[in-house]
C-alpha cells in the first residue's frame, strides 16, 4: 500500500505526469498532486490528461491547471472499515488517507486489496495431522498442497488480501519446515512464526506471540479451507461490541420419521418430520486483545475453554454465521474434496 510512486509536484508538467504514470506498476493510473509543502492539492489520472489535451493544453502545461481538485479522501483520525466500505460501494477504489495538515500518510488500493482491517492474525499450525497419515509423516498438514498452493498459504494470502499487515503462525510438529516456508515476506508482509514448547491445544500457543499491534486478534486453525468474508466478520464483531466472536457454519438436519415427544416414559405427542438448525464451530475467532489474558500460561487450552470462561464472567460472546465455502481438512476424504472446491473459490 505504498503511495510514494503516485505523488507528483503541482509545478511539474503534463509531460512529467505522463512519464510518472508510465512508470507505475499498478493498474491504478492515478497521481496525487502535492504542493511545495507536500500537501495534497489534487489528483490526476490519464483521463484528466486526455481531457486537458483535447481542451487545448499542451505538454508543457503545469499540473495545477489541469488537476482534479474535488477529490475524495479519508482523514486519518476518521478512518474506519465501515467508512472504507462505503467508498468501495461507491466504486471509489483508490483512496488517500490524510493527516490534519493534508499530508498523504497512506493509500488504500481497493483494486488490489479487499479492505484494510485493523487486526492481528494468528494461525495455529502446530498439530500432527494424524488423521491424514501417511501424507503428514514427513510434512506438516498446513504445507500439503491444494490447487497448487499450500493449505496455509490459501489462508495467509486471503488475510493479506484484506489488508492484514500482522500475520503470525504458531508451530510445533515439523515446525522448522513452516519457519523456512515463511522466511521470505509475502506481498510485503513478513509472516512471523512462534514455537510452542509442547502441544497446547487450539489456542494455548497464542501466549508465545510476543507482540500484538491492534486491539482485535483473529485466531484460526491453519488447515481450514474457506472463503469467509473477513471484512463482514470484523464489522459484525464491531457492531455487537463483543468480547469474542465465533465463526459458525449452519447445519440443517431433517428427520423423515416421526419423533416421539416424551415425558419420562409417557408419550406426550408425535413430532412429524422435525427440522433442527445448528451452528458448528468453524475454528475462526475474533477476540479482543484484552481477553487473551484469560488464556493460562503453558497449559493445554482450547478456544472453547476461552468461550466458556468469558461467558462465566458475563462477557459477550457471539456467533457469526459463515455462509459460504468452509471445510476442515482433517481426513483424506476432506483433503480430496478440497481439491475440487479450490477450483470455485474466490
Amino acid at each position: 500500500m505504498t503511495f510514494v510512486p503516485h505523488c507528483i509536484n503541482s509545478r511539474l508538467t503534463i509531460k512529467d505526469a505522463l512519464v510518472a504514470l508510465n512508470k507505475l506498476r499498478s493498474a491504478t493510473l492515478t497521481l496525487f498532486v502535492l504542493n511545495d509543502n507536500s500537501q495534497i492539492v489534487g489528483t490526476l489520472t490519464d483521463g484528466d490528461i486526455r481531457r486537458a489535451l483535447v481542451n487545448g493544453y499542451d505538454l508543457g502545461c503545469t499540473l495545477d491547471k489541469v488537476m482534479h481538485r474535488d477529490f475524495k479522501f479519508i482523514r486519518q483520525e476518521e478512518f474506519t472499515v465501515a467508512n472504507l466500505k462505503s467508498f468501495r460501494d461507491r466504486c471509489i477504489m483508490f483512496i488517500p488517507i490524510l493527516d490534519a495538515k493534508n499530508h498523504v500518510v497512506d493509500v488504500v488500493n481497493l483494486q488490489k486489496f479487499r479492505s484494510k482491517l485493523p487486526i492481528d492474525a494468528v494461525l495455529m499450525a502446530g498439530g500432527k495431522g494424524e488423521r491424514l497419515r501417511p501424507l503428514t509423516e514427513k510434512i506438516p498438514k498446513p504445507l500439503l498442497e491444494v490447487g497448487g498452493k499450500c493449505i496455509i498459504d490459501h489462508n495467509v494470502d486471503r488475510l493479506i488480501s484484506y489488508g492484514v499487515q500482522h500475520v503470525n503462525v504458531t508451530v510445533n510438529y515439523l515446525g522448522e519446515q513452516l519457519e523456512k516456508h515463511f522466511a521470505t515476506p509475502r506481498d510485503g508482509v513478513q509472516v512471523r512464526t512462534f514455537r510452542e514448547p509442547k502441544f497446547l491445544g487450539t489456542i494455548g500457543s497464542i501466549k508465545f506471540v510476543d507482540t500484538f499491534y491492534n486491539d482485535t486478534v483473529l485466531v484460526m486453525n491453519s488447515d481450514l479451507f474457506t472463503n469467509i468474508d473477513y471484512e463482514d466478520f470484523f464489522l459484525h464483531f464491531q457492531m455487537h461490541d463483543a468480547e469474542m466472536s465465533v465463526a459458525a457454519v449452519p447445519y440443517n438436519i431433517s428427520i423423515e420419521l416421526g419423533i416421539l415427544d416424551l415425558d419420562g416414559r409417557n408419550i406426550k405427542g408425535l413430532i412429524e418430520k422435525p427440522k433442527y438448525n445448528y451452528y458448528a464451530n468453524a475454528g475462526i475467532y475474533l477476540i479482543k486483545k484484552r481477553a487473551l489474558a484469560e488464556i493460562p500460561e503453558d497449559i493445554f487450552f482450547h478456544a472453547t475453554h476461552l468461550v466458556e470462561k468469558l461467558i462465566v464472567q458475563g462477557k459477550k460472546v457471539i456467533r457469526y454465521p459463515l455462509n459460504g465455502t468452509w471445510i476442515d481438512i482433517g481426513t483424506p476424504q476432506e483433503y480430496e474434496r478440497s481439491k475440487e472446491l479450490v477450483k470455485h473459490l474466490k
